[in-house]
């Protein structure tokens, strides 16, 4: 393990696995070994940084000036469109690192507001749900730039960026089994399902994994396999459900500091957690139902006079069919002492709320193919009644039977 750099004050520098200061490298291809100082602390450095996933996204996700590829991306449009700058999630935790407001288009915070406690949980949670979050998407879209069509041999850098994406969704503190306790986006999907009972495979337990981290993972590998053959198509599939999927653990956070808040009496902290859970996910909202994110934001942003669960679930709900998630992949606050929602917390209805994935215009279309069938069944039964008695609706031309 080599462990210098930005964090040493923190987890104090660790050099066992570095270079030694000094020594002779055997290059394959040179009969000669070459000769080398350096110092541990200060010539090693880390390829990437947490800051840099934010800063450099306008490069990697919108312009694509120095990486080549699909850009725009649209999952990275929608918070671009909302925040009104590239690099939010750096902005949003150097703000309530500095105490002060940020200068979005939509969704502002004023850290000077929050004291330690609420700052910390804004750095904490913005760190890994704002800025990690969306770079997690960001490697599956390049491993889709890459990826070569009903090519075999030649999808090994797009399957390397595929598996990328998932380690930055993962975090190295999950094991192999995901039994770890990490903290990135799946530890926080584990956590949140047992606050909603949506852990288990069929996401009506409250320990275990996550049935969003069994669905995503589903994704995860059906997409890596799309990927050595080739089928890129497919691999898009998987990249958009697994955008969509990424959105529910942020849902149920956002809903859970909302209800703690109005009803718990929750402090600074919880409606820290709150807040940032929200502008994790308000942008998302926001490409659906520009009413329904003012709702939340107004509800849940740094400094709300109040908050009003109610008006926070109801406005989620209302966009569950446009950004493709279920009331069954949210579930309901569960109140474990009481082994029932808490009041007026329970699941919503995806046939009323029109969750499932399915916005405005695959629905109609859905309606009219169903329209078509009934009218051909009605048809297709109307002939059979005519014939039976006697009485067809085409006869036979003549000389024709």
């Amino acid at each position: 393990t080599c462990k210098v750099g930005a964090m040493a004050a923190f987890d104090g520098e660790t050099t066992d696995g570095c270079f030694a200061p000094t020594g002779q490298l055997e290059i394959a291809g040179f009969t000669t070994f070459v000769s080398y100082t350096y110092d541990p602390l200060t010539g090693n450095k880390n390829g990437r940084s947490i800051s840099g996933f934010s800063i450099q996204a306008d490069a990697k996700m919108r312009t694509c000036n120095t990486s080549g590829g699909g850009c725009p991306y649209d999952d990275f449009m929608k918070f671009y469109n909302y925040y009104g700058v590239s690099d939010y999630g750096h902005q949003w935790v150097t703000a309530a690192f500095d105490g002060k407001s940020t200068s979005f288009t939509r969704g502002n915070a004023n850290f000077g507001l929050y004291g330690f406690d609420g700052r910390e949980q804004c750095i904490k949670k913005g760190t890994a749900y704002m800025n990690v979050w969306m770079y997690v998407i960001r490697e599956f879209e390049d491993a889709l730039d890459d990826c070569k069509r009903d090519c075999i041999k030649c999808n090994d850098d797009p399957v390397h960026a595929w598996d990328e994406g998932v380690a930055f969704y993962t975090g190295s503190l999950e094991g192999t089994d995901g039994s770890g306790s990490g903290k990135l986006i799946h530890a926080l999907a584990d956590k949140r399902c047992q606050n909603f009972k949506t852990c288990g495979s069929e996401g009506d337990l409250v320990e275990g994994i996550s049935k969003v981290n069994y669905d995503l993972f589903l994704e995860f590998v059906s997409g890596q396999e799309s990927l050595l053959v080739g089928n890129c198509d497919a691999a898009r599939v998987n990249q958009r459900r697994i955008s969509e999927l990424m959105a529910v653990p942020l849902i149920q956070g956002t809903l859970r500091y909302a209800y703690i808040v109005e009803n718990l009496e929750g402090d600074e902290k919880a409606k820290a957690e709150g807040a940032v859970f929200a502008a994790s996910v308000l942008p998302v909202i926001h490409a659906a139902s520009p009413e329904a994110a003012e709702t939340i934001y107004e509800n849940m942003k740094v400094g709300a006079s109040s908050t009003v669960f109610a008006d926070v679930k109801s406005a989620f709900e209302s966009t569950y069919g446009e950004i493709g998630v279920k009331c069954m992949d949210i579930g309901g606050l569960w109140n474990t002492g009481a082994a029932d929602y808490y009041e007026g917390a329970a699941p919503c209805n995806d046939s009323a709320s029109g969750g499932g994935g399915m916005g405005g215009a695959a629905l109609g279309i859905l309606i009219a193919a169903c329209a078509v069938a009934l009218i051909a069944v009605g048809g297709f039964l109307l002939l059979c009644c005519r014939e039976k008695a006697g009485k067809p609706m085409f006869s036979p031309a003549n000389g024709m039977s």
